[in-house]
């Protein structure tokens, strides 16, 4: 068998076998299959999409490239949430503390950003100390103790997908459906979890463009998770604006913070709420979801949330007394208001362009090798369906370095203002 055979039969728009797959897996494990070889064969995926029982194979090849996690160990039902990414989706460091301050086993292994989109984990290490490297035991102890752990995949962890996921980032091959639905999957799976909730999302903003083309990575994410016994459900969310205010990394946490404090965006909010609804009724701490809702808003709303996202913090290694100043915690050498250069009703935010601007500022990557500036990104003054004036601040551009007067059109440009009034969007489409 050759790889070079492999690449051009899926080139082709051929099915591959579950051995030709595992050959693809085991060479790449082995160093017997450049990057070179595996990068043509993602573009080829890309192009030619993978059946159903194609990408299930890829799972499980993904699976057993390492280690898996043992979560016995740990009471009651572990639960996980994974978002399928998008500018400004800090979702994760809400929900988590909310759940876990609940009753709520979150055991959780999150990635680092992908194209325009920022990771969790780079967001997390914007916090000083924050270790993001756990022994397996020590993931467990942490979620014994305080039902809560979110660390990064192990190189011993689904090893493989792990140096796909950095390939793909760098040769645009993140949005395949194939590709996202077994690098998701084969670390919730790897991560032990018994119920996964998934935040697919959808828009200009998001890998997936349309609802329908969400519904189908859902459908399938779903499929794979229950035929390898895994409880799954899956949210529909519109990314056709950014999900709250903030984009960038140590500003994410900022906005995370406020929310976790009652004073966030109200629609970052809400979906974290109906999220962690779903979480505490999977996870057995409410009999239905809307009884799981009452339980995670009494959580927000007491301040228990807020106390375990502090706990959390510091179990991992974070300083917690950066968050007296968050001013301090935020503060970019440069900053730059954008002014609306019209009047009118602000009919929609071009996310995927504001992503874009806010790595060429510094908060995400264009190559593997690039540092993160944990300072940069932009803050949004508007949302849809607001009234604007000419004159009025759109947004703040940060960054740790002098910002290029390009990036103030460039981010003009993504706001789409009209004379008509408009509705403001809905941010939940479905939930399967």
């Amino acid at each position: 068998m050759r790889m070079v055979d492999i690449i051009a039969k899926k080139r082709d728009g051929k099915e591959l076998s579950k051995e030709e797959i595992t050959f693809w897996i085991d060479g790449l494990k082995n160093k017997s299959i450049p990057d070179y070889q595996t990068t043509a064969l993602l573009m080829a995926i890309v192009f030619k999409d993978m059946s159903f029982e194609e990408t299930t194979y890829l799972t499980e090849n993904y699976l057993y490239s390492g280690d898996q996690i043992d979560l016995s160990a740990i009471e009651g039902k572990k639960v996980d949430k994974h978002s399928t990414g998008g500018v400004g989706d800090k979702t994760t460091i809400i929900l988590s503390p909310i759940v876990a301050a609940a009753g709520g086993k979150v055991a959780k292994m999150s990635g680092r950003g992908l194209g325009h989109t920022g990771g969790t984990l780079d967001k997390l290490e914007s916090i000083p100390g924050y270790n993001i490297e756990l022994t397996s035991q020590e993931f467990i102890d942490q979620v014994n103790d305080i039902n809560i752990a979110v660390v990064g995949q192990t190189g011993n962890l689904v090893y493989a997908d792990k140096v796909i996921y950095g390939l793909r980032d760098v040769t645009a091959t993140v949005d395949s459906k194939p590709l996202i639905a077994a690098s998701v999957m084969s670390k919730k799976l790897a991560g032990g979890a018994d119920c996964v909730l998934l935040d697919v999302k959808y828009g200009e903003g998001a890998f997936m463009k349309t609802v329908e083309d969400a519904s189908e990575l859902a459908k399938t994410m779903i499929h794979i998770g229950e035929s390898l016994g895994r409880r799954v459900n899956a949210m529909i969310t519109n990314m056709n604006q950014p999900l709250g205010h903030a984009i960038g990394n140590a500003l994410e946490v900022n906005e995370a913070i406020l929310t976790l404090q009652n004073k966030g965006p109200k629609d970052l909010e809400e979906l974290c709420l109906i999220a962690s609804a779903y979480m505490l009724y999977h996870g057995e701490l409410a009999e239905s979801v809307e009884a799981g809702y009452e339980l995670a808003l009494e959580t927000l709303r007491s301040g228990k949330a807020y106390e375990k996202f502090l706990e959390w913090i510091q179990a991992q290694g974070g300083d917690i007394s950066v968050f007296d100043d968050l001013e301090s915690f935020t503060h970019a050498d440069y900053a730059h208001e954008v002014k609306s250069q019209v009047s009118g009703y602000l009919h929609d935010l071009h996310a995927l362009e504001l992503g874009i601007v806010s790595m060429h500022l510094g908060a995400g990557r264009k190559t593997a090798e690039d540092s993160i500036d944990m300072k940069a990104g932009i803050i949004l003054n508007k949302e849809v369906g607001d009234k604007i004036e000419v004159g009025d601040v759109l947004a703040t551009l940060y960054s740790s370095n002098p910002i290029a007067k390009e990036y103030d059109q460039d981010t003009h440009d993504c706001f789409v203002i009209e004379s008509s009034p408009i509705d403001k969007p809905k941010l939940i489409a479905d939930v399967l």
